[in-house]
């Protein structure tokens, strides 16, 4: 027994020297899919073969905010560095302080990513600096789109190396290539966290006079302007700013198209659900909202309009111009013709206004009747 327990020692220091042989044989720039196994306040403690650890920089992994994107137990691709007095160093990107031309080739070769600085504006595009290296970045690879007073000359950015020449003499990097990845990796983790019918938080990045756009971890969400409230709205800006942070429910995503609507009203109250109190002949003061040729749009209370028809518009320019007769804004006593709440739909009737009636009794109050001239 003791014999066979030493046999199996013995193999299992074997395999170890192999392990730890191998992980000596990494080459710089090396792409290696790990697991994390500890953080410290500093580092990152990536799994290798055997008992062999690698160590990763806790800064790659930090936000701004100090949140940590890593956890124990994550799977993680990193690339290797250097082995420094035993210690095998990784990194999530090639640094362009540590690069040099060997790495460099090897980063272009297995698409890693790099770390670089704009240094200038330069013709057709930018000058990068990664290490003592210089690499351009066309104008188009720069970002996914174009930002209005924005630069990127002296920013740090991490790029992909698209064009490597004459030994590192020209090289051409992309910082869009990087977005593109980062981005599509996002839409495949949404896949499994977002579907229709769940209600999301949101920030508004964009107002147009159609809608806004709603960001919605990463994902651009369009707010259609229909879609924002019960109440008719002609001004998005009347309702909601940028930078603000809105609950909205998801209606319908294309994921091929990148493409999300939500809904804010649809987190509201329908009025509709009270609507019996409208009923049948009863009358009502509301505000005119909307003008066609075929008539107007009452509200009678946010969210429920009703349309009085030129039909039953009093005025001899109801059918000819009707804007002549109301204006947006304007208030109108209606009678409750018809309710059809499957269809979300009343018809009204105009009323004299109370001004109007009290107007008409003040005057027959003081006419005099005449008994022997009736016209």
């Amino acid at each position: 027994m003791d014999s066979i327990s030493v046999k199996n020692d013995n193999s299992f220091e074997e395999l170890f020297e192999k392990s730890l042989a191998k992980m000596e044989k990494l080459v710089p720039g090396q792409s290696v899919k790990t697991t994390v196994v500890a953080i410290t306040s500093d580092c990152v403690f990536l799994q290798l073969s055997g008992k062999s650890e690698g160590i990763l920089d806790k800064a790659e992994v930090t936000k701004e905010d100090g949140t940590v994107t890593v956890q124990e137990g994550d799977q993680i691709d990193v690339f290797f560095l250097s082995n420094q007095r035993g210690e095998m160093r990784f990194t999530t990107r090639i640094s362009g302080q540590t690069a040099n031309d060997e790495m460099l080739e090897h980063a272009f070769k297995n698409k890693i990513p790099v770390e670089g600085v704009v240094d200038k504006e330069i013709k057709g595009g930018y000058e990068v600096t990664i290490g003592s290296k210089r690499a351009f970045c066309p104008f188009s690879q720069i970002g996914l789109k174009k930002e209005e007073n924005s630069t990127p000359v002296g920013k740090h950015l991490v790029f992909s190396i698209i064009e490597y020449k004459d030994g590192g003499k020209s090289i051409t990097v992309s910082h869009r290539a990087i977005l593109n990845e980062k981005h599509e990796k996002n839409m495949e983790a949404l896949k499994d966290t977002l579907h229709e019918g769940m209600t999301v938080s949101g920030k508004v990045v964009s107002i147009q006079s159609f809608g806004a756009f709603i960001d919605i971890q990463g994902f651009q969400a369009l707010l259609p302007i229909s879609e924002i409230s019960r109440e008719r709205i002609t001004s998005v800006e009347s309702v909601l700013q940028v930078g603000q942070t809105i609950d909205v429910i998801i209606l319908r995503i294309d994921w091929k198209l990148e493409k999300m609507s939500v809904s804010l009203k649809a987190l509201q109250d329908d009025p509709w659900a009270s609507v019996g109190k409208y009923e049948k002949d009863s009358k009502h003061t509301g505000k005119v909202v909307r003008i066609t040729n075929f008539g107007v749009f009452v509200s009678l209370e946010p969210g429920i309009d009703g349309l009085l028809h030129n039909s039953e518009i009093r005025g001899d320019d109801r059918y000819n111009n009707v804007q002549k007769v109301f204006k947006n804004g304007d208030t109108v006593t209606v009678l409750i013709k018809d309710v059809d709440i499957a269809n979300k739909r009343i018809s009204l009737k105009q009323l004299p206004s109370k001004e109007e009636e009290d107007n008409a009794k003040e005057f027959l109050k003081h006419e005099e009747v005449s008994d022997t001239y009736n016209p």
